[in-house]
Order: C-alpha cells, then sequence, then structure tokens
C-alpha cells in the first residue's frame, strides 16, 4: 500500500514499536526497584504480595468480561505449570539480588530468549531461522560481556557470585513461560488465561512462603517498600500486559521480544539516575552489543514477513 492510505498504517507500527520500548522500560525498574526492596522480606512473601494484589487488580477486567467461571482441571493444570515458571523466575530474581546487582540480572535475563527458542524448539515445535538464532547467540556474548564486566579472565575462570548463578536458574525456569503459554493456551481469552495464572502464582507463594508470611516484620517495613511492591503489580504486571498484548497484534511476538535486550541499557541509565554510578568502559561495548542483537531480530522479523 503507497501513498496517503499507508501512512497512518506506518504511523501504527511506529506507535507500536514506542510502545514495546516503553514496556521494556517499565520491566526493567524491576531490576533496580527490586534491588532496593530485595532484603525487606523473603523472596516468596514480596512475590506473593505482588501477584496476589495483581490479581486482584485484574478482577474488575474479568468480570467486566463475565468470564469468572472456574477452569477445569485441565486449564487448572496448565495454569498452574504457567505459573510455575513465572515463580521460579521471580523468586530466584529477588534471592539473587541479595548478592548480585542488577545491571548483571538485567544482563542475565538477555539469555532467556534463548532458553525459550530451545523450549519452543522441541515442546511448540517452533522453527527457528539463521536470523534469530545468529541474534540470540549476539545477545549472549553481550550478557556474558556485561556479567564479566569485558574481562576475559573473569569469563575463563568463571567467576559468577552466588546470585549470578541463582538468577541463571531463574533464566532457565523463565525459558519455559511462552512455549507454555503457546501450549496450553485453549483459545479463552488471554485477559481471563492471565487471572488464573496469577491466581496459580499467588496460591504456589503462599504454599512457598507458609510461616515466613506470618513472620515478617511488617511494621517494620519503610513505605518505599510497599510502593515498590505496589509498582510491581500495577507496572510490571497490568500495564506491561496490556503493552504487551497490543504490540504483539502490531508487530509480532519477534519484534516484541527482541526489545528486552534493550533492558540492560535501561537499568544502566537507572542505576546512574538513582546515584550507583555508571559501570566501567569495559562494560559499555556489551551493552552495545545487545543493542545490535535487537536490531539484527527486527530485521529477521521484518524479511519473514516480507516472505510471507
Amino acid at each position: 500500500m503507497t501513498g496517503p492510505e499507508a501512512t497512518p498504517a506506518r504511523e501504527s507500527v511506529a506507535g507500536a514499536h514506542v510502545l514495546a520500548l516503553l514496556a521494556m522500560v517499565i520491566i526493567a525498574t524491576t531490576f533496580p526497584i527490586g534491588d532496593e526492596i530485595a532484603d525487606a522480606f523473603d523472596p516468596g512473601v514480596l512475590m506473593f504480595l505482588r501477584f496476589g494484589l495483581g490479581a486482584l487488580l485484574f478482577v474488575p477486567v474479568v468480570a467486566l468480561r463475565g468470564s469468572f467461571a472456574w477452569p477445569t482441571r485441565r486449564a487448572l493444570a496448565g495454569y498452574t505449570a504457567i505459573a510455575a515458571s513465572l515463580v521460579g523466575y521471580f523468586w530466584c530474581m529477588f534471592e539473587a539480588l541479595r548478592y548480585t546487582d542488577a545491571l548483571n540480572t538485567a544482563a542475565l535475563s538477555t539469555i532467556i530468549p534463548s532458553f525459550t527458542a530451545l523450549v519452543g524448539a522441541f515442546l511448540v515445535r517452533e522453527r527457528l531461522g539463521w536470523h534469530r538464532l545468529a541474534a540470540l547467540g549476539l545477545g549472549l556474548v553481550g550478557a556474558l560481556w556485561v556479567i564479566f564486566r569485558g574481562d576475559p579472565a573473569r569469563l575463563v575462570a568463571l567467576e559468577l557470585s552466588r546470585g549470578d548463578l541463582i538468577f541463571f536458574a531463574g533464566c532457565i525456569a523463565m525459558g519455559f513461560y511462552g512455549p507454555f503459554v503457546q501450549r496450553f493456551h485453549r483459545g479463552e481469552p488471554i485477559v481471563v488465561m492471565t487471572f488464573w495464572v496469577l491466581v496459580c502464582c499467588a496460591v504456589l507463594l503462599l504454599l512457598i512462603s507458609n510461616v515466613k508470611l506470618w513472620s515478617a516484620d511488617w511494621a517494620g517495613a519503610s513505605l518505599g517498600v510497599y510502593g515498590g511492591i505496589a509498582w510491581f503489580a500495577v507496572g510490571p504486571t497490568i500495564i506491561t500486559f496490556f503493552l504487551i498484548q497490543a504490540t504483539t497484534l502490531k508487530i509480532g511476538a519477534t519484534r516484541v521480544q527482541a526489545y528486552t535486550y534493550v533492558i540492560p541499557a535501561f537499568v544502566l541509565l537507572m542505576d546512574w539516575a538513582m546515584g550507583r554510578g555508571l559501570p566501567t568502559l569495559m562494560t559499555l561495548p556489551g551493552i552495545a552489543i545487545v543493542l545490535l542483537a535487537s536490531l539484527a531480530i527486527q530485521r529477521g522479523a521484518i524479511k519473514k514477513g516480507a516472505a510471507r
């Protein structure tokens, strides 16, 4: 389509890219904010509050759709599997932030698409083009560069902190999330599926936190901690859900996923704004590499679409 009629379509696509980037900015806030509040409560307690509140906030949305029917056992089992991948990831993230920093966890998160691609290839038979494979490899190189601060000696010595190893396990868990959604989605509205996944997350975390939930020092936590928990429920849980769903419909899941590679750059800027300073100059090429990986996936997605 050419001429004036093409302009609104191009503007719509451009707007979708902006919204996708906005979603990644919101997701990026989870790392520095999580770093600030990670020691306030046990990770299971923090995540129970986050997902429990998120589920409550979804109640009006589901009610408006008139979709409060109890899911079947089969559907509930699928929702629980999806929830388990999320719980594993976020529990590991908050536990890891006790021992490592926000930039390291953000950099490690860029290897999630690689795990997702591997799991998807086996679980849902997703075919991977060479553009995506090359970009995933490039993103992994960038992530390792940031984690080891551009020091080959540290890479050879595998100087990973305890927190890095914990979060690495969380990234493996998160790799199952996308394929599980594809495998267990049975045509129900995505809003309904998300609501029940959040409920399952809250139930699993209630079981994990158990006595720690009752022995937590609720009065000793600052308003900033509760504000951070509220933001986790509203921003990374609710707002990004709608942003990612809307942008996926416009530009496709591959392009949206590609923007996860820019999260370390956003975290770096947030750390600087919070007075934590900037990393060493040797870290910056790693940030540049993950940005290139994002662009490579965008190019691959465009060619794939054109081929159709």
